[in-house]
């Protein structure tokens, strides 16, 4: 896409009314493009000052905080403290902020009192992790993202399940669109990157740990499993939320 087609379309795309043929048309403009190309077009010319990444500062989180950092370190990225995390990630966290010069990296917890009201024993993961997630991340990511037109994720599509197939540029029903630029990598694609950067791992992937999130719901992966397996083990779920449709959550909506 050149520059002043992307400026054309930052200057439309408020007034669409149809998102989804937006997202389309950005997502058939970057068929071609690079990660880099796609992530520049983004930060600087179809979204400038209202684009925030994602991050879970997990196990291959450091490959596209390196990418943002290298355009501009001044990107927000989210970071969704759910108080469940592993005190591994969160020095992975501190160490990569440090390393790469990330100026704003914005911690964001759940509301105390949503918590105190419906996981004062801690133990909401086992019973109903769906609600657990709802109030340890949808609700507060939803709150972090007042202000910002789209997100930019580290979702690939071979982790399989709802990321097969996976776009690079998406609309959510939120009316927010979603940037994928690493959509089509594989495995290999990853660690060549960090090989070639020389990036420092999750401390836990040594470990088996290959898909890192809270700590009560984060396994181990065996030899020959999908990266993700390890999430929420042995239950049907096998995404924390953030990424699915806003209506899925209607049942457990506080409001926001």
């Amino acid at each position: 896409m050149t520059v002043a087609r992307a400026r054309v379309l930052s200057d439309t795309w408020p007034a669409a009314s149809d998102h989804a043929a937006f997202a389309a048309a950005l997502d058939a403009e970057y068929a071609e493009a690079d990660e880099l190309t796609l992530l520049e077009a983004t930060i600087h010319q179809v979204f400038p000052g209202q684009v925030a990444l994602t991050s879970s500062f997990g196990a291959e989180a450091a490959v596209l905080l390196h990418l943002v950092a290298g355009i501009d370190p001044a990107t927000p990225v989210i970071f969704l403290d759910t108080g469940k995390l592993f005190g591994e990630t969160l020095r992975y966290r501190d160490t990569l902020v440090d390393r790469l010069g990330l100026r704003d990296v914005r911690s964001i917890t759940p509301d105390p009192q949503r918590v105190e009201d419906l996981d004062a024993d801690g133990v909401l993961w086992y019973g109903n992790p769906d609600m657990c997630c709802y109030i340890r991340k949808v609700e507060p990511l939803d709150r972090a993202l007042t202000g910002f037109a789209a997100t930019i994720t580290g979702r690939k599509g071979f982790h399989g399940g709802a990321r097969s197939g996976l776009p690079r540029v998406e609309a959510a029903d939120d009316g927010r669109f979603k940037i994928n630029p690493l959509a089509q990598w594989q495995k290999a694609d990853v660690d060549a990157y960090f090989d070639a950067h020389d990036l420092p791992r999750h401390p836990l992937e040594a470990d088996g740990f290959l898909s890192i999130g809270c700590m009560p719901c984060t396994d181990r992966v065996a030899p020959g499993e999908e990266v993700r397996a390890g999430r929420w083990r042995g239950r049907q779920k096998t995404e924390c939320g953030i990424h699915l449709p806003k209506g899925r959550w209607q049942p457990f909506d506080s409001g926001i």
